[in-house]
């Protein structure tokens, strides 16, 4: 164990070094991994409707990948708990991304841009999972806290800064550019993760076996019915799935909204949407990392359910150009605070199973059932019913989260506060 090397010794200046450079290689990672996980993401819509797709079939399409993407998440998590080439699974799944991407530039046909969104929902599956499951090994159960909200906020740092990118690209050479940008993006998302030691990656604690318990040379990893037996486990991942539901077609379809109305210009307005977000989720990662250092995860999750009601009421009341600061800010603190929130909180009720990473692909696949669902969903409300409805219906799914949330308070706050000293003690450990 490093706990029982001396300070001064050899082996402990090489693991502070690799510290350092896996801080580094990690924040570079985050960066620049965003379009890695969901390949041109919101572009997507709009490039489809810039030649001749509607809403609805635009929807279905993106819910086949989310459908795709769901079932392969809890595989993918027992993958990379069992794994000891986690870096490869980022790099492998980073070139199919790209090169999925590049096939809607190929053709706009209904079969190719599904088999490209299937594609990169399965290689994004993984790369969640695979990123925490190394910040684990890495930085270990008492500084994941910590180093998560900094590998949050610098995802959403690189977000922010593609999206302006692949805005002000397509205003000036048309969206395809943003494909390319998207193709540069992963080439040094690959580098980085490679940049990581693999010496410094404890593949016991990255599944949640910090101590590696072994018997006989077998690790005691418990079996998987220890998800079915956590009941804050469940109710996280009901309340994450009615959150979805309502938030995983809002960006699209309000920048479908607004852009059919004739109010901005379709890159540049697309790219707005994702800049508001992504610069308030960097604000609120680092809020999450230190309300939850101190108060546990609960009042976390709380507020980030709450803000998806009043993201729904104000997008149907103000389809304008404008309505893209509130709308968006508000998707910023919901989204900002989960990315910390539920994979601190799942390492937390984990810790000590071994089923850690199968634990993050459970309920990201709990999450894709609504995210999945919700395109479809939103785009053929907007369809049939307009804008306006779809996005007070969207937005009222995460009533029921919220409900969960407090309803289930006294089982949820003990669970959610189990790591709070913990993690507060490590943050100036970890710093630097």
């Amino acid at each position: 164990m490093t706990s029982t090397i001396p300070a001064t010794s050899p082996a402990a200046a090489t693991r502070d070094g690799d510290l350092r450079r896996s801080r580094r290689a990690l924040q570079s990672l985050n960066f620049f991994m965003a379009d890695m996980q969901a390949g041109i993401g919101p572009f997507l819509g709009v490039f489809l409707q810039q030649r001749g797709w509607t809403s609805g079939p635009i929807g279905t399409v993106m819910t086949a990948g989310g459908v795709a993407g769901m079932l392969m998440t809890a595989p993918a998590g027992a993958f990379i708990d069992h794994t000891h080439r986690k870096r490869w699974i980022v790099v492998i799944t980073g070139i199919c991304t790209v090169l999925a991407s590049f096939l809607i530039l190929w053709s706009q046909s209904w079969q190719v841009v599904t088999v490209s969104q299937i594609a990169t929902a399965i290689a994004g599956a993984a790369i969640g999972p695979a990123v925490a499951g190394m910040t684990l090994g890495i930085f270990r159960q008492k500084g994941f806290n910590a180093q998560n909200g900094r590998n949050q906020a610098y995802n959403h740092a690189g977000n922010m800064v593609g999206a302006g990118l692949a805005g002000w690209l397509g205003m000036k050479l048309g969206i395809p550019a943003i494909f390319w940008l998207a193709a540069g993006f992963g080439v040094i998302a690959i580098a980085s993760v490679l940049s990581i030691p693999e010496r410094a990656i404890d593949h016991q604690a990255a599944r949640g076996l910090e101590h590696g318990r072994e018997h006989d040379g077998t690790d005691e990893a418990e079996g998987f019915k220890v998800l079915a037996r956590n009941k804050p486990m469940l109710i996280l991942a009901a309340a994450l799935a009615c959150f979805h539901l309502g938030n995983g077609a809002m960006l699209p379809l309000y920048g479908l909204a607004v852009v059919g109305a004739g109010k901005g210009d379709a890159a540049m307005f697309t790219a707005t949407t994702v800049v508001v977000a992504q610069a308030v989720m960097i604000l609120a990662s680092i809020a999450a990392m230190k309300v939850a250092a101190g108060r546990g995860y609960w009042l976390v999750l709380l507020v980030s359910f709450a803000a998806l009601p009043v993201r729904g009421v104000i997008a149907g009341t103000f389809i304008e150009h404008w309505g893209v600061w509130p709308v968006q800010a508000l998707d910023g603190i919901g989204a900002g605070l989960q990315s910390v929130a539920v994979p601190g909180l799942v390492a937390c009720l984990l810790n000590g199973t071994g089923r850690v990473n199968v634990g993050q692909g459970a309920v990201m696949t709990v999450q894709g059932v609504g995210a999945s669902l919700s395109p479809a969903i939103g785009g053929w409300l907007a369809q049939e019913l307009g804008y306006p409805v779809a996005f007070y219906i969207l937005g009222s799914f995460a009533v029921a989260s919220v409900a969960l949330w407090v309803g289930f308070a006294n089982t949820l706050r003990p669970a959610c506060r189990a790591r709070a000293t913990d993690a507060s003690a490590t943050r100036t450990s970890v710093s630097g």
